[in-house]
């Protein structure tokens, strides 16, 4: 009688020890890594691509110099070609200092002409004549230092697009490397998305697609134009690029869609 006692005892302290250690939590954490990735595949297996419209190119334009702002000629959203004045600085202080390093240099030339003079009449040493001449060179270089800061008194686009957003005001004082403009190219707009690695097979540069754009509620024509060089290993698939194609003035970067392709 107690032998069985013990025994059934033992049995029950087993079975509550194993159903403690097997849970319905302990088997998803086991399984959660697996199907993460499982996850992750199953979107792009469903061919549900979503992409974003992206401008060819974009940069933000900031100050090289620090002064005060007395011109914006482009407003934000405004178009403007490359070359374009987008913002003029009021330099009267850097005019200023250019003009006092030419008659800086001014006097220093007229010094070294006067000591050449002499030096050929022997009535100069030849260490007041080589003071003169690096006199003459450092007014050079004063000159033509404050010429690239006038320079940089106006800022011009280095291509053609449009103003994204102005982070400035007429009137306002920037210091060096303040941001001023948000500048973007969208004479093209680009797609960027990823695809299965598995469509590697089959698509190529120059292939073409279409995408629904949410905003507008139309489909449009695409083509590929890059390809990704690596394959990501967990998700297998492979990041491509891709543009519109032709001129459709209701579309504007940032909107988003679908991907519409049939895989091969």
């Amino acid at each position: 009688m107690i032998l069985r006692l013990l025994a059934c005892g033992l049995f029950a302290f087993a079975g509550a020890s194993f159903s403690q250690s097997i849970t319905p939590s302990a088997v998803y954490q086991a399984g959660d890594s697996a199907s993460s990735r499982l996850s992750a595949q199953s979107g792009i297996a469903r061919h549900e691509i979503r992409a974003q419209l992206m401008p060819r190119r974009y940069t933000t334009i900031a100050a090289e110099i620090g002064a005060k702002i007395s011109n914006l000629p482009v407003s934000e959203g405004g178009a403007f070609s490359a070359g374009q004045m987008l913002v003029e600085f009021d330099c009267s202080l850097q005019k200023a200092q250019l003009q006092k390093a030419e008659a800086e240099l001014e006097g220093a030339e007229q010094t070294l002409k006067s000591n050449i003079r002499l030096e050929q009449l022997n009535s100069v040493g030849q260490l007041e004549l080589d003071l003169s001449k690096s006199a003459s060179n450092k007014a050079k270089a004063e000159v033509g230092a404050n010429k690239a800061v006038l320079a940089k008194c106006q800022v011009v686009a280095p291509f053609s697009g449009r103003v994204a957003e102005q982070r400035i005001r007429e009137q306002q004082y920037v210091q060096p490397g303040q941001a001023l403009l948000d500048i973007l190219d969208d004479s093209v707009l680009e797609l960027e998305f990823l695809i299965p690695s598995s469509w590697l097979r089959w698509v190529k540069i120059g292939n073409g697609f279409a995408v629904e754009i949410d905003e507008t509620r139309k489909t449009y024509p695409a083509r590929f134009t890059r390809i990704g060089a690596r394959v990501d290993p967990v998700s297998q698939s492979v990041k491509v690029a891709a543009a519109i194609n032709g001129k459709f003035p209701e579309l504007m970067a940032g909107m988003s869609g679908k991907v519409l392709i049939a895989p091969k």
